[in-house]
């Protein structure tokens, strides 16, 4: 192969891999959010992804029923909830580790 070759080959294959690398990565981060969000109990302080602090009083399949003042219930979609609120006892971002 000449150099003309392989640079061109070079310029083809760099995106590719970049392509490859997202896909993997979004599907890795995908899967550890889907694992917290099965790991979510009732009575869990928890943040949603807008910033709204609240206990977990009810959780359905799809949606989340937050306590965030004494008797201040609202609903949230499930998917909403972005990590447990900092200073519990498994204060934990879903975050990919690899």
């Amino acid at each position: 192969m000449n150099e003309g070759s392989l640079g061109s080959l070079l310029i083809l294959l760099l995106p590719l891999l970049l392509i490859i690398f997202m896909i993997v990565s979004g599907r890795r981060r995908q899967r550890v959010m889907e694992e917290f969000n099965a790991s979510l109990a009732v009575g869990e302080e928890v943040v949603t992804t807008s910033g709204i602090y609240g206990r977990l009083v009810e959780l359905s399949e799809s949606t989340a029923e937050l306590e965030i003042a004494p008797r201040t219930v609202i609903t949230v979609d499930r998917r909403a909830i972005g990590m447990r609120a900092p200073g519990t006892a498994e204060e934990s971002a879903p975050e990919a580790t690899e």
